[in-house]
């Protein structure tokens, strides 16, 4: 039986989407103080539990208050659960291999999307606005399982006979040069891609002439193509460095970054094709960016430095997504204006991001 379709006004489904990411941040730094004390495995289970049930409330909310309740808890799990997921790669996988491994990881997500955005589609038009999320959390269920049968005990980090002390932990952390180094580059990184990304839909409708129905294929093309490449830039990221790979993709990405935002009217195949370039040279840099990241740090610190970058990485996602929206406008017909500035923004971030690549150092 079908049940009611959840409706919300664009304010109240905007603050839905961002309150995830807000107390993904504050969660992390919160859990920056503590989470180097702790087994990698028990935190990263009991992060993932938490996610499931507040995926789960996000269920079976009664009202709007208690789904963004939900949604509130949700982000802060799911956001340091993140966070520890790139600590275990750091302790588990040789810096050597860590391009690959991080490749992995980013590929698993575009194949997350491609596979889960259309189901998740499917589900709400033919059950409920709940069904994605009753879905989300029985997979979910699954994959917490799998990683308590499979991820041993992570306690390598520990140093035996060393008390822990907060304040001292984020002393250590925030006190070297280039932790300071490593997250001003993820900033930038940040700014060099979300004043471009949330945009890329309305601009292709609105300025480019394509219809809703055509974006779905923009996305699976896209995210397939990714589901490839990242996992070959991650293993080139090993075979010929990450600041050097960081920088050719880099560079490279710029070509994109400029043709997505002054795209004008052209043929579905076309938008398709510059969609596909866009994403795999775009979202290819995180892949050595990320591995390089993971290795500035000692694995004693390393815990507290990811949760703190991954609430940079929000709060930089965010920011760069304001900006944006505050430089581009609408014009005549409801066309977007000045996306190219938003481009040009993304452009300096990224040759920023570069420079600031070569001053971050791998330790370990």
């Amino acid at each position: 039986m079908r049940s009611a379709k959840y409706e919300s006004p664009p304010q109240q489904f905007g603050l839905l989407v961002s309150v995830y990411t807000l107390t993904a941040a504050v969660a992390a730094l919160a859990a920056a103080f503590y989470t180097d004390r702790f087994d990698r495995r028990k935190t990263l289970l009991f992060l993932y539990v938490g996610f499931v049930i507040s995926t789960l409330l996000c269920g079976i909310a009664p009202g709007y208050e208690s789904l963004l309740a939900a949604r509130a808890f949700a982000g802060a799990f799911g956001g340091v659960a993140g966070a520890s997921v790139h600590s275990i790669i750091g302790d588990a996988i040789p810096e050597q291999r860590r391009g690959a491994a991080t490749g992995m990881i980013m590929s698993a997500f575009a194949l997350s999307s491609i596979i889960g955005v259309p189901i998740g589609l499917v589900l709400a038009v033919h059950f409920s606005w709940r069904a994605p999320f009753l879905f989300l959390v029985v997979l979910s269920t699954l994959v917490l399982i799998l990683t308590w049968k499979i991820i041993p005990p992570m306690r390598g980090h520990i140093v035996e006979g060393e008390s822990h002390r907060p304040l001292a932990q984020m002393k250590a952390v925030l006190g070297t040069g280039n932790h300071l180094r490593a997250f001003v580059f993820m900033f930038a990184l940040m700014f060099a891609g979300f004043p471009v990304i949330p945009f890329i839909a309305p601009y292709m409708v609105a300025n480019v002439g394509l219809k809703e129905t055509d974006l779905p294929y923009l996305y699976f093309f896209s995210g397939l193509a990714t589901v490839f490449t990242s996992r070959y830039i991650g293993k080139l990221a090993d075979r010929h460095g990450k600041r050097q790979m960081f920088t050719l993709i880099g560079l490279i990405s710029i070509a994109p970054l400029l043709i997505t935002t002054n795209l004008p009217p052209v043929p579905v195949w076309v938008a398709i094709a510059a969609s596909v370039i866009f994403m795999v040279f775009v979202s290819g840099r995180f892949v050595p960016a990320m591995a390089l990241v993971i290795s500035s740090v000692e694995p004693r610190l390393r815990g507290g430095f990811m949760s703190i970058n991954s609430a940079i990485q929000q709060l930089g996602l965010g920011a760069a997504s304001l900006l944006a929206g505050t430089i581009i406008g609408h014009g005549a017909g409801g066309t977007l204006t000045r996306y190219w500035l938003a481009g040009l923004i993304a452009v300096g971030a990224t040759l920023l991001a570069i420079a600031l690549a070569w001053r971050v150092k791998p330790v370990s």
